[in-house]
């Protein structure tokens, strides 16, 4: 038997309690705990928004929040390891109390509860600083870490600098200023050092920081392989892109104050995002030791290099999926200046017929809106060596990923629940196509459907300009059409 203060690898994957988990990172980790063998309880305020997630249904649930010790308790009762993933990230009045009432509650209830491990994700502070001249961001975030490591609960405190994942709040502003801005005037922070690391690789590690030996008890600093300026990021980013080179001209007259307004007025990351975010970026914040790899050691081939990570934050969701991709759920500010039109109905059918309507979307030469404006988009995609209109398998056939639909390619199914397509289409930026279908709880079902566009570069946007203009016509019809199938099939006697 294993010894219950070491876990070792045939011990029962501990019961995982997960903060945050709608936000980037949890809605992330979730998935990766799951596939691990753990089982996992997610505490949220609102359990609507979990059911936007596809692997909502395989989570336990509790309804509270962070600042409520009562619900924090009923959460954290049976659980092995509790993730905690939330911060206010703001800088209005109290919001370090706030931040600070938060984590004690949540100390205090673990060990009332007889939880063995706390794991928490801050942020990489600088060497040499005193934590008074930190910005309140990263001040804050260090507390944090601090109230959690005396509560008497075994605590792992990973602090890591800039994500690189599509989605990431600080890769976000780097994806919007660097793909707008050709030539950049820049403030001083550009010139400072960080150490990027890839989403995949935190996820890894806050994974294995499930199996910690109870001993531990400590912060670790963790970062990727390579320490670079965020100037250095921003053409690396835009080399990735296949953008052209940027000229970044950095200016000592914009005070981190002056550049939250200029990233705010320039990308559209929320305003209250990019302030911390911009008044964190002054302090230079390398990683000062690696003695995580100990406990979780890197995979065989290393940790994620910089432009590889940036190469896997850029495409589209894959079949396979990874960490790094946008999801449906990631903020609308998120993957880049992307264009989406989004559409959900409710329909008079049961979830079955529907996917059936869903299976005959492309089938028997015919798409399910507008069939003339599809055929001439195959003739002139074909004219120029394109997929033209061949639809790459027979009507009845089930779908299945690597199938061609027209222009698209499947990219995965989820039988009678989710269909991805991926557009072959020579446009300068991806894009797919979403269709999910659900149980409405009164013996019908919901179709929802997600088009989007990554535009890149100038005329990526102009050619998003123009597809919004008849993406309306097109998906509108489209979302319109198959559900009028679905309802039409489920009128049918017998």
């Amino acid at each position: 038997m294993a010894d219950r203060r070491n876990p070792g690898p045939s011990a029962p994957p501990p019961r995982c309690l997960v903060t945050g988990a709608t936000g980037y990172l949890g809605s992330r980790l979730v998935p990766e705990l799951l596939a691990a063998g753990h089982p996992v309880r997610c505490l949220v305020r609102s359990p609507d928004k979990l059911r936007r997630h596809p692997w909502a249904a395989r989570v336990g649930q509790a309804r509270g929040d962070v600042l409520d010790a009562r619900s924090v308790r009923a959460a954290l009762e049976g659980v092995d390891v509790a993730y905690y993933l939330v911060h206010s990230l703001g800088t209005g009045p109290g919001f370090e109390e706030t931040d600070r009432r938060a984590a004690r509650i949540f100390g205090e209830q673990a060990r009332a509860a007889g939880v063995r491990r706390i794991v928490y994700l801050g942020g990489l502070t600088p060497s040499g600083v005193p934590e008074r001249e930190l910005s309140p961001h990263l001040r804050s975030r260090a507390e944090v870490g601090r109230v959690l490591l005396a509560s008497g609960v075994p605590t792992a405190v990973l602090r890591a600098g800039v994500i690189i994942g599509s989605g990431s709040a600080s890769f976000e502003m780097l994806r919007h200023l660097t793909e707008r801005l050709p030539v950049m005037v820049t403030p001083r922070w550009v010139r400072t050092r960080t150490q990027p690391i890839a989403v995949r690789d935190v996820l890894r590690v806050l994974v294995g920081c499930a199996r910690l030996p109870y001993e531990v008890n400590r912060a670790f600093d963790i970062g990727g392989p390579d320490v670079v300026t965020y100037r250095d990021m921003m053409r690396r980013y835009a080399a990735v892109a296949r953008l052209p080179r940027r000229l970044v001209i950095p200016v000592p007259v914009l005070t981190p104050y002056l550049s939250s307004l200029w990233v705010g007025l320039v990308t559209p990351v929320p305003g209250a995002l990019a302030r911390p975010l911009v008044e964190s970026l002054r302090h230079e914040v390398v990683c000062r030791e690696d003695d995580i790899a100990r406990y979780v050691p890197p995979p065989p081939d290393g940790l994620l290099p910089l432009d590889r990570a940036l190469r896997l934050a850029l495409r589209p969701p894959a079949a396979r999926g990874e960490p790094s991709d946008p999801l449906p759920t990631d903020p609308p500010w998120a993957r880049g200046s992307c264009r989406t039109d989004d559409r959900e109905r409710v329909v008079d059918a049961a979830p079955e017929e529907l996917w059936q309507a869903v299976e005959g979307i492309a089938g028997g030469g015919r798409w399910q809106s507008l069939p003339p404006a599809w055929a001439l988009r195959g003739w002139l995609d074909a004219a120029v060596g394109g997929v033209g209109l061949h639809l790459g398998r027979p009507e009845a056939a089930p779908l299945r990923a690597g199938d061609r639909l027209g222009f698209w390619r499947v990219e995965a199914v989820e039988p009678r629940r989710r269909l991805r397509l991926r557009s072959e289409l020579p446009l300068p930026g991806p894009a797919w196509l979403e269709i999910a279908v659900a149980e409405d709880g009164a013996g019908g079902a919901v179709y929802r459907q997600r088009a989007v566009f990554e535009p890149r570069g100038l005329t990526g946007r102009l050619c998003g300009w123009g597809g919004a203009a008849c993406g309306g016509l097109v998906f509108g019809g489209m979302a319109r059409n198959v559900v009028a199938r679905a309802e039409a099939h489920a009128a049918v006697p017998g």
